[in-house]
């Protein structure tokens, strides 16, 4: 059975205001352009102005400390801004129309998120702290290891996104930020009572051996040309 794993990663981002990384991070359209690794991203519904519901799954990285096969996760999100200062935070819950899928590994994030924290007028760092269990069938040694150089891989990828970010949202709705004008929101209303937290025990492990390879093992799609 996997166990818990837990990163902490920091980052300083020059020539990126803190606003900039926030809302690359918030950006669900932005991401499928600069996040080689994703298969499918969605926003389920929120739930109030600033906590949402939403579907990601990819190809070796659920959260970027994950190596390896196909996995998904459902997690309620949570976010405020603080001045210069940003907190996003989220968590594994079920939700009855979203279940594990038998094509994939349900990983399951007891507690992961980012602190942005603004250091000048155009400058940064992100701290990503991750406590996650993976499930599936890899080697705990093997997941830690690739952890220690895949989290800060994903951190470099996700500056470089940051930016190209004023130049394309610039050309996709340039003043659609729901995560800052919750009235934009088009997502459905959830109710609390919809969800249950997903506890990482509750999930049977699935055997991912006979799963895709990651774009990442096989050196598929460059930083440079997901982002066009």
């Amino acid at each position: 059975p996997s166990s818990p794993l837990s990163s902490r990663c920091r980052m300083e981002c020059r020539d990126v205001p803190a606003e900039t990384l926030y809302d690359v991070l918030h950006d669900i359209e932005y991401r499928k352009k600069w996040d080689t690794n994703v298969i499918e991203t969605f926003d389920i519904g929120k739930l109030t102005v600033n906590s949402d519901v939403g579907y990601y799954a990819s190809v070796g990285l659920v959260v970027p400390m994950v190596p390896g096969g196909t996995w998904d996760v459902i997690t309620l999100r949570s976010w405020l801004p603080m001045g210069n200062d940003y907190i996003i935070m989220n968590y594994s819950v079920k939700h009855p129309k979203y279940p594990p899928r038998k094509d994939m590994v349900r990983a399951v994030s007891i507690q992961t998120g980012y602190l942005i924290e603004g250091t000048g007028a155009k400058s940064c760092t992100i701290t990503n702290l991750a406590q996650v269990d993976p499930k599936g069938s890899l080697p705990k040694w093997v997941v830690n290891k690739s952890s220690q150089f895949l989290a800060p891989k994903a951190m470099r990828r996700m500056y470089k996104a940051c930016l190209k970010y004023p130049e394309w949202k610039q050309r996709h709705e340039p003043h659609l930020k729901p995560w800052l004008f919750p009235e934009q929101s088009r997502l459905p209303a959830l109710a609390l009572s919809e969800l249950s937290l997903q506890h990482a025990d509750s999930l049977e492990n699935i055997d991912e051996s006979s799963l895709p390879e990651s774009r990442e093992e096989r050196g598929e799609a460059s930083d440079e040309d997901s982002l066009n």
